[in-house]
């Protein structure tokens, strides 16, 4: 860790304390009740009170299963958009949270209660702030997200449309509180995966001569993947290639006629995508042409990376400074990230906070440090304001 970053967690007092304590009501409560993918029906109920007694009108003609589009300001000039996901991880929570999940089996094992309780306190100072809006703040409660699905919906509902620039975070909690992240170009990975198929000829396990082993190939397809990345990525590249599961077979002495690979591929350049995707292709066929088998790779798209416009990189990091934050270049994540479906709409950034975490996300003893949900807030607020400065600026600048 840097000694600036040191300084900045040292120096951290909590921010703006106005509405620390609400922000704090909001999270504690999301965090309590999670709901799976899909399933987050009485987290859009709540969120859609909360606005409610602040006066912010939920746009209902952008309709979603599940989740909601707000909006602060005048309802014409520029509109920008700031996004937080609402969906829980299906995980036993292990944590020593004071306020931990009360349904078994699942938990906001990823900060998303975080993130929607940041962006209703973001919500909540624009409103104070309604009169001086340079245009509209469009507040977009995605569902779905881990199973990349959540933006896909928040598009086709034409929540995005007129929408110039749209924005949001992620907590990190390898990133001390006061500290944020913000970079140009790819902060989060490619994030796809692939089921390959290899068959052969089944036969008695004693006499594998009869037969053609699908789960020999298998092994060789597995060997031969891990050169993907070490001859075909160039050094100042980046690519991971992993093998997550391998089966076959029902039974000790029978040789299956089928074995099944499943994996992912993380990578930040769409170049790289392209060509590590051709790789696993040829390679499965042509090791299993080897040994007279046939593999056929089936691909689950995920999102893109997520890539940030180099256009709104300065104003992300006045906004941060302005809201009391520390502002250093991440470390770019391998995991992805659907906010990059909203990028290839629209220019946009994404940036990580930091939030004292004692593990990463997905654990289950994940945790936030709450004092970090103000810090979120008004950054998120303070970049929206910039935003919608910049984009009259803009359009004045075009029409003198």
């Amino acid at each position: 860790m840097s000694n600036d970053v040191k300084g900045a967690e040292q120096r951290h007092t909590g921010g703006d304390s106005a509405g620390s304590e609400r922000l704090r009501t909001f999270y504690r409560h999301l965090h309590q009740y999670p709901e799976l993918a899909m399933e987050e029906y009485e987290t859009t109920a709540a969120i859609r009170d909360w606005l409610g007694e602040e006066g912010i009108r939920v746009a209902d003609q952008f309709e979603l299963p599940t989740g909601l589009v707000a909006e602060v300001g005048s309802g014409g000039g520029p509109i920008v958009a700031l996004r937080a996901d609402i969906d829980a991880l299906p995980v036993q929570e292990a944590s020593t949270h004071h306020y931990p999940s009360k349904i078994p089996g699942k938990m906001h094992a990823c900060g998303h209660d975080f993130h929607t309780a940041a962006l209703i306190g973001a919500g909540i100072l624009l409103k104070h702030k309604e009169a001086e809006l340079q245009g509209t703040v469009r507040l977009l409660f995605q569902p779905s997200e881990e199973n990349a699905k959540g933006a896909r919906l928040v598009i086709h509902s034409g929540a995005l449309e007129q929408v110039e620039a749209v924005f949001g975070l992620h907590n990190k909690p390898d990133l001390p509180t006061g500290v944020i992240g913000i970079k140009e170009g790819a902060i989060m990975a490619a994030a796809d995966g692939f089921v390959i198929e290899v068959e052969g000829r089944g036969t008695h396990a004693a006499v594998p001569e009869a037969g053609l082993d699908p789960i020999v190939v298998a092994a060789h397809i597995i060997t031969a993947l891990q050169s993907v990345v070490s001859r075909n990525v160039g050094a100042q590249e980046s690519a991971v290639v992993s093998v997550t599961r391998l089966y076959s077979g029902v039974t000790w002495n029978v040789i299956s006629d089928k074995a099944v690979l499943d994996g992912t591929v993380r990578t930040f350049d769409e170049g790289v995508r392209q060509r590590v995707r051709t790789r696993v292709d040829q390679i499965a066929a042509g090791v299993a042409g080897a040994f007279d088998t046939t593999a056929s790779v089936r691909w689950i798209e995920g999102p893109p990376a997520v890539t940030n416009a180099a256009a709104w990189v300065k104003a992300a990091e006045q906004a941060a400074q302005i809201a009391g934050l520390e502002v250093i270049t991440p470390v770019p994540s391998p995991a992805g990230e659907d906010f990059a479906l909203y990028q290839r709409e629209t220019p946009g950034l994404f940036a990580f906070l930091g939030t004292s975490g004692p593990h990463e996300w997905h654990h289950p003893s994940f945790e936030v440090d709450e004092e970090a949900l103000p810090l979120a807030a008004r950054y998120l607020a303070e970049l929206a304001e910039r935003a919608l400065a910049e984009l009259n600026h803009r359009s004045d600048s075009r029409k003198a």
